[in-house]
């Protein structure tokens, strides 16, 4: 038996069937995971907590007749398209603190995530949008976050294990660009813009999982699973409309896949070199993953069974091959 793929980048539109394939590898045994997909105990990584958060912290500023600094309202997309690089940024650091079993224990979780997010944005050249704030509202802002930011930090420590030894680091996240873009889509919307802001050290271990739904089934999708009363949820949150034609009205995969030169890889050129990533493409353009939304005991064997064999088809330029 092979060992299993280091770190797999689990990509889609929203509401594509990530979270719902994520459960359903869950539920095999770890053998079958492995044999099957070539997945290894998951080591999970998603930047949707840090866009969760950006939402929460605008909200709180408009609260108090400031502007949002990400958002301007929660309808609508980021204030600062390049808060795209900001958001891998914290993934970086995040692969790096799993490798490092680095678990910060800082005297305020809020602080500590205001800093990180100032941080994340210099490296995409953005101006710090927290640092700069008077004093007194950012202290008020991070007394009204700190409970959440201490959950999410809570929930980031417990993620890293002793030993990465024979597990699969899975890094979530969806990129797009406005509904009828040309390709290439220009920076800093699409793939080839984010994952090009990844670390050497992930671009180089990295293989791709991309579910394929078209732009107008992500939004169907989107609007069935969005519960107003869990924003924060990775399953049942909603994306707002106008940032599901803005920011993810097309997606920049295909485009990547026909350039590259090579079958099943996307090329990401960083720094002078170019780096090729394998690609396995799970077709969910009919969907195969909502049933998974529903308590294991009601799933049909039927259904089961077509997903199984879609995502086999998926993972087969992935298994065995990731380290080509």
């Amino acid at each position: 038996m092979t060992d299993p793929i280091e770190l797999l980048l689990l990509l889609a539109l929203p509401a594509s069937g990530k979270s719902e394939v994520r459960r359903y590898l869950a539920s095999l045994s770890p053998a079958e995971c492995q044999e099957n997909f070539g997945i290894g105990p998951i080591v999970q990584l998603d930047d949707f907590p840090y866009v969760h958060m950006m939402r929460r912290i605008s909200d709180e500023m408009t609260a108090r007749g400031e502007v949002g600094a990400f958002f301007i309202s929660p309808a609508l997309p980021f204030r600062e398209p390049r808060d795209w690089g900001t958001l891998i940024h914290l993934l970086n650091e995040d692969y790096a603190d799993l490798v490092a079993r680095h678990r910060p224990s800082p005297p305020s979780a809020a602080g500590w995530l205001f800093e990180r997010f100032d941080a994340a944005r210099a490296k995409v050249g953005t101006p710090p949008a927290l640092r700069t704030l008077p004093a007194d509202l950012r202290r008020e802002l991070a007394n009204a976050l700190e409970a959440e930011a201490a959950d999410l930090l809570h929930k980031k420590n417990a993620e890293i294990p002793e030993d990465l030894t024979g597990k699969t680091v899975v890094m979530e996240f969806a990129r797009g660009g406005a509904d009828g873009s040309p390709l290439p889509l220009p920076a800093p919307y699409g793939y080839q813009y984010s994952l090009a802001q990844l670390e050497e050290a992930i671009l180089a271990r990295a293989a791709i999982l991309y579910i394929w739904v078209t732009p107008q089934e992500s939004r169907r999708k989107n609007a069935e699973r969005a519960d107003p009363d869990d924003p924060g949820s990775i399953l049942h949150h909603g994306v707002p409309n106008a940032v599901m034609y803005g920011d993810y009205g097309c997606d920049d995969m295909a485009y990547l896949l026909e350039q590259s030169g090579r079958p099943d890889m996307v090329r990401i050129s960083q720094k002078g070199r170019d780096y090729y990533l394998r690609v396995g493409r799970f077709d969910n353009r009919v969907d195969k993953t909502t049933f998974v939304r529903e308590d294991s005991s009601r799933w049909r064997p039927e259904d089961i069974a077509e997903l199984r064999q879609g995502l086999q088809a998926a993972f087969s330029p992935l298994v065995n091959r990731h380290w080509d």
